[in-house]
């Protein structure tokens, strides 16, 4: 069983306030006579499903392509979180015993990714030290940020970067079933970049 956690990409989706929504513009088209058809597309690299760069939140540190793949590979959880809207997702959410190296957050509070509501879920920082204890180096959750929509100091992300783990944002998680999966999620080689679009899917073991 495959399980795609990726919001299709089309200039619907919604981005994070300012930032450039996908669109495509079309240099051929075969439908107008020319040969072939050629796009060109134009959108932030932290579209839909993507995976944040540490330079995205630190000063000088790697970028999206310096980061070892096996952060967006192999063995995750996808854990189901209840969890109010613009609450962050802590210690008292989240017990797992030995957990794999990825985890997923499920928090169902950023429902619809054509709707931008600001009022989503984050993620406790003192919840990302202890994951980081039990060897957890890949978080994803189900909203566009880590940190909630109003803050600025960006507590989350500093405690990613302080632990090396990896972050996972955009996915659509509503329809998997909690348990164990083999994650794939690879950023594209993006050379200097501060995030990347992934096609992000769930390979069940079963």
């Amino acid at each position: 069983m495959i399980y795609d956690i990726s919001p299709p990409i089309t200039p619907s989706l919604q981005v994070w306030p300012g930032d450039t929504p996908a669109s495509r513009e079309v240099l051929c088209d075969m439908s107008k006579g020319d040969s072939l058809t050629l796009s060109t597309l134009h959108a932030t690299v932290h579209l839909g499903a993507h995976a944040d760069g540490p330079n995205h939140y630190g000063a000088d540190a790697p970028a999206i392509d310096e980061r070892d793949l096996r952060f967006y590979l192999g063995r995750c959880r996808v854990v189901k979180v209840a969890v109010d809207r613009g609450v962050r997702v802590g210690l008292q959410h989240v017990t797992l015993k030995d957990p794999p190296p990825r985890l997923l957050l499920a928090t169902g509070t950023y429902p619809d990714p054509t709707v931008f509501n600001e009022d989503f879920a984050g993620i406790e920082p003192s919840l990302i030290d202890a994951l980081h204890g039990q060897g957890v180096i890949t978080i994803g959750i189900d909203t566009p940020s880590v940190d909630l929509f109003s803050s600025k100091e960006l507590p989350a992300h500093n405690a990613f970067l302080r632990n090396d783990m990896a972050i996972l944002e955009g996915l659509v998680l509503r329809d998997v079933p909690e348990g164990d999966y083999e994650l794939i999620a690879l950023p594209l080689k993006l050379v200097g970049f501060d995030a990347s679009p992934v096609r992000a899917v769930l390979r069940s073991y079963s």
